[in-house]
């Protein structure tokens, strides 16, 4: 069993480096322009598709964007630690595509989830002013949903490779990738108190890495792919 020590920023792999620079500048130029009254989330967050600041292209463009200085940390840290690994092994296109397979997935699952909310209100009597509020403000961001399905197609690849949580004690990727499904899914469905992170979004990220890696598994052969 190896434990997992990534390598530093020194030799990034293309994609990688540049979804942290873009990422890193944007969260900058939004900052810079909130100061001017200018919010980019109106044009580049996801809107559910029914609201009247959605556009298609909102879909890959969420991806960029984060709420906060902790927001984008994580999201980077965690893309930075384990993507490293993934594109060196499947290649840069392949890498690339991934990513966005999966945000695009996470963003239609959360999607998914705001159609099931907007029907419960219909249903309860809500107002038509009410309905289209929420939807018009139901805004998703970050690249959490790539993230996640970069943690799954890790945890698959390399199952009892051990990492350090908080660098402090071990764990083996699978057990780790496991906790945080479960985390997700139990927030997901009301465990998480209100909180406003998009927890389905998690979960729609893994599950389109999953179901992108079969494919991959099944359509190619094992030494093409890992």
């Amino acid at each position: 069993m190896t434990d997992f020590r990534p390598q530093g920023f020194r030799f990034l792999p293309p994609v990688v480096k540049n979804l942290l620079i873009i990422n890193i500048l944007l969260f900058l130029l939004d900052s810079a322009l909130r100061n001017f009254g200018i919010n980019l989330t109106r044009s580049l967050g996801l809107y559910y598709p029914l609201s009247e600041n959605f556009f298609p292209t909102q879909y890959f463009t969420y991806l960029f964007m984060h709420g906060s200085f902790m927001h984008l940390f994580f999201n980077m840290f965690a893309l930075w630690m384990f993507g490293y690994t993934l594109e060196n092994a499947w290649g840069s296109k392949r890498f690339l595509f991934f990513f966005l397979f999966c945000g695009v997935g996470a963003g239609l699952i959360q999607n998914v989830v705001v159609a099931y909310e907007v029907w419960n209100f219909t249903q309860q009597g809500y107002s038509a002013v009410s309905v289209a509020r929420y939807m018009n403000n139901a805004v998703v961001i970050g690249a959490s949903g790539s993230v996640y399905g970069i943690l799954l197609a890790f945890g698959m690849m390399y199952p009892n490779m051990r990492v350090y949580v908080y660098f402090l004690f071990p764990v083996k990727v699978k057990y780790l990738v496991s906790f945080l499904a479960l985390l997700a899914l139990f927030s997901g469905f009301g465990g998480g108190g209100g909180s406003n992170i998009a927890h389905f979004a998690h979960l729609g990220g893994m599950l389109f890495a999953f179901i992108l890696i079969m494919y991959w598994r099944r359509n190619y052969r094992r030494d093409n792919f890992y």
